[in-house]
């Protein structure tokens, strides 16, 4: 049984209705499912594809960090912006709520535990998990979740992560926080023989020391600065992200809204004036996802006390909307092909 754990109310995706029977008119609030990840009758699912959103209310990452806590409530105005967006995709694609992992009394370390654990009872249920941070010490505990589930086969994992920081900065000796996640992967992986493939989209100079960037040097770490994705040619970020994934079984996607500048996002715990660009970082997401490699997502560090008009949730749900569709598009592309090479044979 997961500890920590509580069912999402199926009130919270409410919205607009523009029919009750046409597909093609439906918004998300109209064809999401609550689940219970504690219920032991759940099967795994077994139609074309399902996507499950579990909410991670935390940021004592964050608060450890020294940084403006408020992600706690990130789920919550996410999933509101989620609600009214379309449904454009087949009826194959499902998407379940798959409630919310609580934190309230719990150590950094026991929350990223019950993250991990709730991770990898989606993954047990075959659905791709879609986790709403939360501070970006998410990270840590939806890796462990990943880990636990692939390391077993001897699938490795590759992370992807668009944010102005490395999150690599050393905590033995103080525990963990919002800015340590990443270490704590490598000497995880370290611990299990297993390699540390990670790539971060959008590094800010000013935002991360020197000794960050020589730990990055030392240990393989693969990075594109925040100006590159304004300066270098699309293409030449496609090459590099390429490489990066041709050494790799799968794939996690993980964005800290940070990366993006205030104008986008406001409401985040370390804002900044530069940024990556949204509509360059759907581009980069949808070509990682083209690989068909990523088996897992979060978004983390929207925070509704600073979040002006839900700015940063809006695009939250924004990117989202580009996983969930691009993923759906991805699954419909195999199955013609694999219909046409049947109908050849």
């Amino acid at each position: 049984m997961l500890k920590n754990y509580e069912v999402e109310s199926a009130h919270t995706w409410t919205g607009r209705v523009d029919s009750s029977t046409d597909f093609d008119s439906l918004r998300w609030h109209q064809w999401i499912k609550i689940i219970d990840l504690n219920d032991t009758s759940l099967k795994a699912f077994d139609g074309k594809f399902a996507f499950a959103f579990i909410g991670f209310e935390c940021d004592h990452g964050i608060g450890l960090n020294k940084g403006r806590v408020g992600a706690a409530m990130g789920p919550e105005s996410i999933r509101r912006e989620l609600s009214n967006l379309p449904c454009q995709f087949s009826q194959d694609i499902k998407l379940f709520d798959a409630g919310n992992i609580v934190t309230y009394g719990l150590t950094l370390d026991q929350a990223q535990d019950c993250l991990s654990e709730a991770v990898n009872r989606v993954l047990e249920l075959n659905m791709f998990p879609i986790v709403l941070g939360g501070g970006h010490e998410t990270a840590f505990g939806h890796y462990k979740g990943l880990f636990k589930n692939f390391h077993p086969k001897k699938e490795n994992i590759g992370i992807i992560s668009f944010d102005a920081h490395f999150d690599t900065r050393p905590y033995k000796e103080n525990g963990g926080t919002s800015g340590t996640m990443f270490r704590q992967i490598h000497d995880l992986n370290l611990e299990n023989d297993e390699d540390f493939n990670f790539m971060v989209i959008g590094i800010q100079k000013h935002s991360n020391t020197k000794s960050l960037f020589n730990y990055a040097k030392e240990n393989g770490i693969k990075y594109i600065l925040s100006r590159e994705t304004v300066n270098s040619s699309i293409p030449s970020l496609f090459e590099q992200i390429d490489e990066f994934i041709s050494g790799v079984d799968h794939v996690y996607i993980t964005i800290c809204s940070d990366v993006f500048s205030t104008a986008f996002a406001p409401g985040v715990s370390a804002p900044t004036p530069l940024g990556v660009d949204p509509e360059t970082a759907i581009v980069l997401i949808k070509h990682i996802l083209s690989h068909d490699k990523a088996v897992s997502f979060d978004i983390c560090e929207v925070s509704p006390r600073f979040d002006k008009d839900s700015t940063t949730a809006s695009l939250a749900s924004l990117l989202i909307f580009t996983v969930v569709t691009k993923v759906a598009n991805i699954i419909e592309m195999n199955n013609k092909r694999r219909n046409k090479k049947i109908d050849k044979e």
